[in-house]
């Protein structure tokens, strides 16, 4: 797997700097599809963290990654050039060693980014909730 990780974030370095990318960022300038394809390649490292059994809130912190990973691609250029700075799959390698290794339960710092976006995710979901219920009122509905 570090092969792996070291094929999409870390293959290539910038003659005189040392600044790494790899194919996760050379497939993401492909339009549209780019962005896709380096995704499904983001979910080799996932797969293999299902297989070992690693903690589901390091897993969906592992999701979160990716997803992270993917949004920021969908930004033309910006995007490909923060590519090289997130690197999702490096990130997932060191989550998914640090708890094979020793066994390490989830951390503190686990539970609080996938409770932070579970709750950003919920307060996003019901905004169209509060806005319909707010232009009721405003109209005389309720």
């Amino acid at each position: 797997m570090r092969a792996w990780q070291q094929l999409l974030d870390e293959a290539y370095r910038v003659p005189g700097t040392r600044l790494r990318f790899g194919w996760d960022a050379i497939v993401g300038l492909i339009p549209g599809a780019g962005d896709l394809i380096t995704g499904l390649f983001g979910l080799v490292i996932l797969y293999h963290a299902h297989r070992m059994r690693i903690p589901r809130v390091v897993t969906a912190r592992m999701v979160i990654n990716l997803v992270i990973d993917l949004a920021i691609g969908i930004v033309p250029i910006a995007g490909d050039v923060a590519d090289i700075f997130w690197k999702a799959n490096t990130r997932n390698l060191a989550l998914l060693e640090r708890h094979v290794a020793v066994e390490q339960p989830p951390s503190f710092g686990d539970d609080l980014v996938v409770g932070g976006v579970a709750v950003i995710l919920a307060t996003l979901a019901a905004m169209p909730f509060l806005l319909m219920f707010a232009i009721g009122r405003a109209l005389g509905a309720w």
